[in-house]
């Protein structure tokens, strides 16, 4: 017994079979050879994937050649199978950690955003937001002949029965702008707001309202835009309502004024919304040569850029609604200050005619 213990204590070859520390250290060469002979065979490609990358991060797009731009997605994609492979076998860290880095870089040569949000923003204002705009031609032309329908509506639903009025224009008893109300009354609405505080509120409440209606005129469009047209009747009805009222009153050019502050631009934006939501119910009702699914894409596109402008229009809306139409009395001045508005929409939509690069 003493004899195989001091044999089994020194390990003899050949007698108790291998020591264990020679067999791990085999095992960590074996491992060390396929890691080394799967680097070898793919070497080449993820040096070469490297050199692209590294040219494309430091701005050197024009040194690459047509045949190297053309291998990225694929160099990219031969990268990401040999990580995927490495975890699975477990190679060793270092070559983990050079294909981990290696393919995150890749990844946003590949596919993420080629420029950064000070560069979109330029384009966006610079032309991207307007051709986005000028490309919804007809879906403006038929947002705007239902809103001017709209407000020929409301007008004569009131005309004809007062009480339509209360319908179009909820009132929880606290406004004086109802049927029969005064010229004082009415006209007491319209100006001497000047002094009164919390127009910040004001403003964050009419820009949270008249957010509601443009989001959901242009959400609803995936039902062929039916609904975004019946938002926008139902929307400027109540504009065609109001108008009656102060018209009955001899105050038509008043509130005429004390709108055109702030709706000029709010209803420019709602306009824009309502064609962007029939937009892409045309895209899904009439998808032309294309597949749907490539028309809807193509009209999503253009109709997200055209909202991304309207939030912003609304924003100015709910400053013009609650500070400048408060603070400001005239009604000479308030429409001057809401149509110069609209001339500077309209100028930047149509007369700025300059084509943006890619908005990606």
């Amino acid at each position: 017994m003493a004899l195989f213990e001091t044999l089994r204590a020194v390990r003899l070859p050949g007698l108790f079979g291998r020591a264990p520390d020679a067999a791990h250290d085999d095992a960590i060469a074996a491992a060390a050879l396929r890691s080394d002979r799967f680097r070898e065979a793919r070497e080449h490609e993820w040096q070469r994937l490297e050199r692209i990358v590294g040219r494309l991060e430091a701005g050197s797009l024009r040194s690459l050649s047509d045949d190297d731009l053309l291998a990225l997605p694929v160099l990219y994609r031969t990268a990401a199978s040999s990580l995927s492979v490495a975890r699975e076998t477990s190679l060793d860290a270092a070559t983990l950690a050079y294909l981990e880095a290696l393919v995150q870089r890749a990844w946003f040569q590949v596919y993420g955003p080629r420029q950064g949000l000070g560069t979109w923003l330029a384009r966006f204002l610079g032309g991207g937001w307007s051709a986005a705009v000028r490309g919804l031609g007809l879906d403006l032309a038929i947002a705007f002949a239902v809103m001017v329908a709209g407000t020929i509506v409301g007008w004569l639903l009131v005309a004809s029965d007062p009480s339509w009025y209360g319908a179009l224009f909820p009132n929880e008893g606290m406004d004086p702008r109802v049927p029969g109300a005064t010229r004082e009354a009415l006209h007491a609405t319209l100006f001497g707001q000047s002094g009164e505080s919390g127009l910040g509120m004001f403003a964050a409440y009419l820009f949270s309202h008249n957010a509601q209606i443009a989001i959901l005129a242009f959400a609803l469009g995936f039902a062929f835009g039916v609904p975004s047209l019946l938002l926008l009747i139902q929307n400027t009805a109540t504009l065609g309502a109001m108008l009656w009222l102060f018209h009955g009153q001899g105050l038509t050019i008043e509130v005429i004024g004390w709108l055109c502050v702030h709706g000029t631009t709010e209803l420019f934006a709602i306009l824009l919304a309502g064609a962007a939501g029939l937009h892409i119910g045309r895209a899904i009702a009439f998808p032309g040569e294309r597949s749907v699914l490539d028309s809807v894409a193509a009209a999503g596109r253009r109709a997200a850029l055209v909202m991304l402008g309207v939030v912003l229009m609304l924003m100015v809306a709910g400053m013009l609604e609650g500070f400048a139409r408060q603070l400001i009395d005239d009604t000479t001045a308030r429409l001057t200050l809401g149509w110069s508005v609209l001339a500077l929409w309209l100028a930047y939509f149509f007369a700025f005619c300059r084509t943006p690069g890619r908005l990606s």
